[in-house]
């Protein structure tokens, strides 16, 4: 689910210090942190990378997963199964991951649990987090 910041830009990772755009750069090899928002969309799209959230809506002061409250989880099992060529499903943080699994159970798609690109989790350095979203080019290829 969006942050406060993304949702107030209307746009995906908002936040200055979120890494999201930087890490995502690092899978597809393009400097997406440099570009503008469209073209950071462009950009994924053309490496066959999609963005959704697990959480259609919910209820949640300020930005941080655990004060989600009332979600409204979105429907990924119906999504899945409307692209065909769909490999796979990185989730970005262990809230997401936990959803995200829970509703594509049974579905013959790579699932990678990616350490968070908030700046709220700082438990693991950049190039460590680098290192486990790099797994999601094995879906790409």
């Amino acid at each position: 689910m969006p942050g406060e910041a993304s949702l107030a830009a209307a746009r995906y990772y908002a936040h200055p210090q979120n890494q999201f755009w930087r890490l995502a750069g690092e899978v597809i090899a393009v400097d997406l942190a440099a570009l503008d928002y469209d073209a950071r969309l462009e950009a994924l799209r053309a490496a066959r990378i999609g963005l959704w959230d697990t959480i259609a809506s919910a209820t949640r002061p300020g930005s941080l997963d655990a004060a989600i409250r009332d979600a409204e989880l979105a429907p990924l099992a119906q999504l899945a199964a409307s692209l065909p060529q769909l490999r796979g499903a990185g989730f970005n943080g262990a809230t997401s991951a936990k959803i995200g699994r829970r509703a594509l159970d049974g579905a013959k798609l790579l699932l990678i649990d990616l350490p968070s690109s908030s700046p709220a989790y700082a438990a693991m350095s950049f190039a460590a987090k680098r290192d486990r979203w790099l797994g999601l080019r094995a879906a790409l290829t």
